[in-house]
């Protein structure tokens, strides 16, 4: 690819808002980087406004990022095809539920050399099993897709905030340019091979992180919430143990996108949020997603969802209980204090 590379956010939520500042930002120093960067914006009204136009006259994600500018460089485009048309780098970063539609529209507008990163924290599950978001891209757009994933609350990071992130990619000079083009003094990033642990680890933490605000809504306290944290730390490692389809690095949990995002996410992040407000409340996910999140997607639930239809299908529920009480407990009416009685009788303490 000859420089300057041009780049597209694809997605402009909470998480791609941020990351929006930090590209906007960095591509205006290093000059293999065009220094305009196109971001899909799903067009919407903001009191009378296109957020588009919010976006270009205000530099500002009213909705979804408040209180932060944009550099003025991000261009915000409405249609999809327009704005990744050429791009040499895209950043995926939707809902984990739109991404094969979003794919089949923008194939014909990308160059084959281009490259792909997903901060997208989801799996999907299909008639052979497992899916990573990232196969779903590559087999679709036919490029190379690395991952970002780790202890990254949006707010904190558009704040300039200290935090790490990881960089899974399977190959290392590809996830290299992504370090590049996203690394910040207070945004630090390792680069990894075990790419796919990297991304499970992203898109199981949420299904942890309902546990833990499970427990804040029962007001277990810490040490509860402690074990909550370890127990679905081991379901993550023995998920990715069993569905991976290369070695399993058990260091790659050490890296931000395990251990410690799972650590921020029960303490920080929405699922626990939303799962503390289902048992104060009594309301359905979906009304609590829709009275509390101002249109952002929740991806925990969803993701017990697909977890729990792999382990069916292989017959190995009940050694995920953790997920498993995840799962029934959003989707199946299993009374919230069950969970307790789920964590009691864990196979880790057999």
């Amino acid at each position: 690819m000859a420089a300057p590379l041009k780049v597209c956010i694809i997605g402009s939520g909470n998480w791609g808002s941020a990351i929006a500042k930090i590209v906007g930002n960095n591509v205006q120093t290093i000059q293999k980087f065009a220094t305009t960067v196109n971001m899909w914006v799903f067009e919407e009204l903001v009191n009378g406004r296109k957020l588009t136009e919010i976006l270009n006259q205000d530099h500002e994600n009213v909705k979804y990022l408040p209180g932060y500018k944009l550099p003025e460089n991000v261009v915000a485009i409405p249609d999809v095809k327009d704005a990744v048309r050429g791009a040499d780098l895209l950043v995926f970063v939707v809902p984990h539920q739109f991404i094969r539609k979003l794919c089949d529209e923008i194939v014909d507008q990308v160059p084959p050399k281009a490259l792909g990163i997903s901060l997208i924290k989801g799996i999907d599950e299909g008639p052979e099993g497992l899916k990573l978001i990232s196969d779903i891209i590559r087999e679709k757009m036919k490029i190379d897709v690395s991952v970002l994933m780790g202890a990254n609350i949006a707010n904190e990071v558009a704040a300039e905030k200290f935090c790490e992130t990881t960089i899974g990619s399977k190959n290392v000079q590809n996830g290299n340019l992504f370090k590049e083009l996203l690394q910040t003094s207070n945004f630090r990033i390792s680069v990894v091979e075990d790419a796919d642990t990297v991304e499970l680890c992203g898109a199981l933490k949420n299904i942890v992180a309902v546990g833990a605000g499970f427990c804040d809504g029962l007001r277990c306290g810490d040490n509860t919430k402690a074990a909550v944290i370890r127990l679905g730390l081991m379901e993550m490692i023995a998920f990715a143990k069993l569905f991976c389809k290369g070695t399993v690095s058990e260091t790659t949990f050490l890296e931000s996108c395990g251990v410690a995002d799972v650590i921020t996410t029960c303490y920080g992040g929405r699922n626990r949020k939303i799962a503390e407000a289902f048992v104060k409340t009594g309301k359905t996910i979906e009304q609590l997603e829709q009275e509390m999140l101002n249109g952002q997607k929740l991806q925990g639930p969803q993701t017990s969802v697909e977890v729990h239809q792999i382990l069916k299908q292989k017959k190995i529920v009940d050694k995920f209980p953790l997920f498993t009480a995840v799962y029934q407990i959003c989707y199946e009416d299993k009374p919230v204090k069950e969970l307790i009685a789920c964590l009691q009788s864990h196979p880790e303490h057999m």
